[in-house]
């Protein structure tokens, strides 16, 4: 079986504002539980008006409080933007008041412009290309200290949380193998190489303590209503969304427009059906079919799904929808 969780951007829709889109967030996730979702994940994001995710451990620990039972993480935390000791401090403190519930997913990109990391670092000094050294710092803080160990994670030492390397290309998962760690593609919104880094990750993977074979997680869209029609509309927001933030002009979660994409020129048009190419957009049935598709194509052990819906209430209805099709004996690995 191919198990589904759920990435949640607590996007913030046009008309609303954050308080509303955090309360939209608890919401989805007790629903996410309901229907016996895996896990629950949160996203870092900064500087953009239209994501409430900024402070990802902050609202993954309202999460966690505010349901029982389903796994709540990151996906992911951006590590270059923190010193590794922090974060296991935050997710050792959110492991200590969750037990056996937290997930770590740590990213190499800023999760924002260069501008905006600089803000967040005060330097830069945390790029891209200490990430390696940085995972293994964190690793190294979430491990039982030694006796004449003079700094030490607390709360977080000693502590089993699992760390997921998240990624978009085959840096992450040549990194994640080399470290025996799982491993999820953000192919939701940038698949072009997702199945090299699937085949790079799978081939050179080395078992470790943390885990003993390769596991892949994929990010995925579902856009799932009681009609085709209705899905489409519902997809048009994060087309709109996107294309904002390729032409410099990110804002709130637009409302759905009917016949976006037509409107579009073909640039535009090509450049959303490529980068959102891994969605599944329709009625239950389309959805299935969608789902079944693309996990025959890549054999993912999870699916991360993601659906930007302007609605808080079509976003729990597509979700609902998903369940009914997707947790059933059909979505074989």
């Amino acid at each position: 079986m191919t198990i589904l969780s759920i990435l949640d951007l607590a996007p913030v829709p046009e008309g609303s504002d954050v308080s509303q889109a955090l309360a939209n967030t608890i919401d989805l996730a007790r629903t996410a539980e309901r229907l016996g979702f895996n896990r629950y994940w949160l996203a870092e994001h900064h500087n953009m008006a239209g994501i409430a995710s900024a402070a990802t451990s902050v609202v993954i620990g309202a999460v966690a409080a505010a349901t029982k039972t389903i796994r709540v993480g990151a996906g992911g935390v951006m590590l270059p933007n923190h010193a590794p000791l922090v974060i296991a401090e935050q997710f050792g403190t959110l492991n200590a008041l969750y037990p056996g519930r937290i997930d770590l997913g740590l990213g190499r990109a800023p999760g924002s412009d260069q501008a905006t990391a600089r803000a967040l670092r005060r330097t830069l000094q945390g790029d891209l290309d200490s990430f390696p050294q940085d995972v293994m710092e964190l690793i190294h803080w979430f491990a039982p200290a030694s006796e004449d160990q003079r700094i030490r994670a607390n709360p977080g030492e000693g502590q089993d949380i699992p760390i997921w390397i998240l990624g978009s290309s085959t840096f992450g998962a040549q990194l994640a193998a080399h470290l025996g760690l799982p491993y999820a593609f953000a192919s939701h919104f940038a698949p072009s190489e997702m199945m090299s880094a699937i085949r790079v990750y799978r081939d050179t993977f080395k078992p470790s303590e943390r885990l003993a074979q390769p596991y892949v997680m994929l990010g995925y869209n579902v856009f799932a209503a009681d009609t085709d029609e209705e899905a489409k509309l519902l997809f048009s927001s994060v087309q709109q969304a996107f294309v904002n933030l390729r032409t410099g002009q990110p804002g709130k979660l637009p409302r759905p427009v009917a016949g976006y994409e037509a409107s579009l020129d073909p640039v535009a048009r090509g450049m959303i059906a490529q980068a959102l190419s891994c969605s599944a957009v329709g009625s239950g049935e389309t959805v299935r079919r969608s789902l079944d598709a693309f996990v025959a194509a890549t054999g993912a052990d999870e699916l991360m799904v993601t659906s930007q819906i302007w609605d808080p209430a079509a976003r729990k209805r597509s979700l609902e929808i998903l369940a009914e099709v997707g947790m059933s004996d059909r979505l074989a690995a």
